[in-house]
């Protein structure tokens, strides 16, 4: 019997990793002699920079960037690949965490930094860029990246722009003819899983300004500020960015990624099981393993448990799933390749003691599992 293992993390408690090592061992110790292998997978959120990197034997480049905030500076990394390929997290450089609570406001951050890491790869010779673009700290509708990267924005007078939120009413022009010449021979792939408009209800600045710092009068300057900052995109390149599913994911990164470095919106799971070649891994494989710390609806929408059981229910892989706990809807995932679901925790206990002791449940609930499918296998063997 051939296993394969591909857990996302556990947030706060077990990496992708571990999850590996934890199910190899309870795999032994139930079936002896097996075939196990495992694969870190993230969806492309955090983390995935790390599980792409350990499952590609890459490595990891750091970079001194700048932070979000005005005269911050981050020491922040990225994944490179053998075959030419980077993996950024825009977290890592714009991220919500390195704002401390107290200075959170999006008419002062920036993604300067996200267009800092992008300038280093291609400065390396990668030409081949997944991005990840969730987590971030802003809503400057991408111009700090693309500043970064010789973007020029505009006020009425014809003075430059810095590229914080508070500049986006004060954009008249943008002046590409600076943008750095090797994003021509560049393959930008923005992982998303959003599909907001840039403006509007459902924009960037309603849907996420708020979790950023935004109270509703900040909220207001910067809807404003974005609207004007579309209607100028769309004078100058003809891009309707309220008609561009996700251009307003990451505070507006999405926009800025697709007009000015023609980058392609991809699901970020599929573009990291492509990345880690995911379904060569799954050649002569009898059953696989995933998991998360929570499964409920949400699991069902670009999450790591939803690409791994359509890819190998493709290829008619049975799937099943230990997760820390299941929540409203966390059967919906049967309807993705997942034939069944267990937890991780044994009896009802406060979060925090699940998450001290969760290299422990986890094992256990892995054994629990194996010893249930060994069952299963004697029924079928009569």
């Amino acid at each position: 019997m051939k296993l394969l293992f591909a857990s996302d993390s556990f947030k706060g408690s077990l990496s992708s990793e571990q999850t590996v090592a934890l199910l190899t061992k309870a795999a032994r110790e139930v079936f002896g002699a097996c075939e196990t292998s495992g694969v870190p997978v993230a969806d492309g959120g955090e983390g995935t920079v790390d599980a792409v990197i350990s499952a590609e034997r890459g490595e990891k480049v750091s970079v001194q960037v700048r932070g979000p905030l005005e005269g911050s500076t981050v020491e922040a990394g990225y994944g490179v690949l053998p075959g030419g390929r980077a993996v950024i997290e825009m977290a890592a450089a714009s991220g919500l965490p390195l704002v401390p609570e107290a200075e959170r406001n999006p008419l002062n951050t920036t993604t300067y930094g996200t267009g800092e890491l992008i300038l280093d790869a291609l400065k390396r010779g990668y030409r081949d860029i997944s991005i990840a673009i969730g987590g971030s700290a802003t809503n400057d509708g991408g111009m700090g990246c693309a500043r970064a990267l010789g973007v020029r924005f505009l006020d009425a007078n014809g003075a430059e722009l810095d590229g914080y939120g508070r500049d986006l009413s004060r954009v008249a022009r943008i002046d590409t003819s600076g943008l750095d010449a090797r994003l021509k021979d560049a393959v930008i792939t923005v992982m998303c899983d959003v599909t907001n408009p840039l403006c509007g209800e459902h924009g960037a600045t309603y849907t996420f300004g708020a979790q950023k710092g935004a109270t509703p009068e900040i909220q207001k300057e910067l809807e404003a500020g974005m609207c004007n900052y579309r209607d100028v995109i769309r004078r100058g390149f003809g891009i309707d960015c309220d008609a561009v599913e996700g251009a307003g994911a990451a505070g507006g990164l999405g926009a800025a990624l697709k007009v000015f470095l023609n980058g392609n919106m991809r699901s970020g799971i599929e573009t990291v099981l492509e990345l880690i070649h995911f379904d060569e891994r799954l050649e002569g494989v009898d059953l696989v393993v995933t998991g998360e710390g929570r499964t409920d609806w949400q699991s069902c929408f670009g999450k790591v448990m939803q690409g791994i059981g359509l890819h190998a229910k493709a290829k008619g892989i049975p799937v099943v799933g230990l997760s820390g706990s299941l929540g409203r809807g966390a059967l919906d995932i049967t309807a993705h390749g997942v034939e069944s679901l267990m937890t991780t925790v044994n009896a009802p206990m406060p979060l925090q003691s699940a998450l001290d002791n969760a290299e422990a449940l986890y094992y256990e609930g892995a054994v629990r599992m194996f010893r249930f499918i060994r069952v299963g296998m004697s029924i079928a063997a009569k």
